[in-house]
């Protein structure tokens, strides 16, 4: 029993591959070449994903194109070239730093300083921890400090 649950864990934890043997090109040194090229392009439904690991049927798409252009004698940079020119920078799983793919590259830095500044400003702005006070807390008057004082009753 524990050899089989450790079987299952062991498939569980393969990467996925969602290649169909209908898309394989006979030749195995294409076919590696597009391997190596679908695993530097995204899925751009799944988005995480190259187009080798996804099952989407537009990544399915990807990879018959990326295949039919290296059938047709293409050069790795070309098949690339050629996915980019239709689906832009975006379907390059680490696209170039340019003026469109600027906000890809420096998003999640903004993200991060723009909450970091946040959190500055709003401690800043917070009353300090452990004070017992607030900053706009009035002095009690005596009505006050009498009728808190009968409440209270009376201490030992």
């Amino acid at each position: 029993m524990k050899r089989a649950l450790f079987a299952l864990a062991l498939m569980m934890a393969a990467p996925a591959v969602a290649v169909m043997p209908d898309e394989m090109l006979k030749d195995p040194a294409q076919e590696q070449r597009a391997r190596a090229i679908s695993k530097d392009l995204r899925c751009v439904v799944c988005q995480n994903q190259s187009i080798d690991d996804s099952d989407a049927p537009l990544a399915r798409d990807l990879r018959l194109l990326v295949r039919e252009q290296i059938s047709l004698g293409k050069t790795d940079g070309e098949v690339r070239d050629y996915v980019v020119q239709r689906y832009g920078n975006f379907v390059l799983l680490k696209p170039p730093v340019e003026g469109d793919t600027l906000l890809l590259w420096a998003g999640p830095f903004a993200v991060l300083l723009l909450g970091g500044l946040g959190l500055f400003v709003w401690r800043r702005r917070a009353p300090a921890m452990g004070s017992g006070a607030t900053p706009d807390a009035a002095p009690l008057s005596e009505a006050e400090r009498a009728e808190l004082d009968r409440l209270a009753g009376p201490q030992n």
